[in-house]
């Protein structure tokens, strides 16, 4: 018996919820996927972006997420040592100056750690190198930059207010800065030889 015009037949009923059903688990899959990804401690993978205030990863990487800040003046606000006393940004301008944004919980942060601690161990003398990590301030995350090699200073954005000047939401970012405070060149993920030719390039 044919069905009444304008009524959906158990066949398209069943087709409509497997697609339903089909797109569901293709959500479900690359949220989780997204969930192993942020929580994933190899030291290799993407960039990843995350939620300054929580380090939890929001939304999928990308360095075209982070404002550009090339030309502009590195700007002055309050950051945190370990003990929780504030420093401020512009107090470390007057002298070349290597900042790196970073966290445990990013992998490719945890990659270029130790060629940050080698670029230093050159540099070191010439080049204020430092660390400025998106989680709050913790024992966990300090040991875990020195057992990666790193003997420079560590601050931490624990307001995030930083990071959220700086339009930063994908990491790692390392910032150039010129002894007058002018950021001139913003990158994303380096090794020892890019961090080199960067240095040479503008700050010695």
């Amino acid at each position: 018996m044919p069905e009444p015009r304008g009524s959906v037949g158990p066949v398209k009923v069943r087709k409509r919820l497997l697609i339903g059903s089909l797109a569901v688990s293709l959500v479900a899959s690359v949220a989780i996927g997204w969930a192993i990804a942020a929580s994933n401690d190899d030291d290799g993978g993407e960039l990843v972006v995350i939620d300054p205030t929580s380090g939890v990863s929001i939304a999928p990487p990308s360095l075209g997420t982070n404002a550009a800040v090339e030309g502009d003046p590195l700007p002055n606000l309050a950051v945190q040592t370990l003990e929780g006393q504030d420093v401020m940004t512009g107090d470390l301008v007057g002298q070349p100056l290597v900042i790196n944004i970073w966290g445990s919980t990013c992998g490719p942060c945890k990659k270029e750690l130790p060629d940050f601690a080698a670029a230093h161990a050159v540099f070191g003398d010439q080049v204020r190198f430092v660390g400025i990590d998106y989680l709050p301030p913790s024992d966990r995350e300090e040991q875990f930059a020195r057992d990666k090699g790193v003997q420079y200073e560590l601050l931490y954005d624990a307001s995030g207010d930083f990071i959220n000047e700086m339009g930063i939401s994908a990491f790692p970012v390392t910032l150039i800065v010129t002894p007058d405070g002018t950021i001139v060149q913003q990158t994303g993920q380096l090794d020892e030889a890019k961090l080199t030719a960067l240095i040479e390039e503008h700050l010695l």
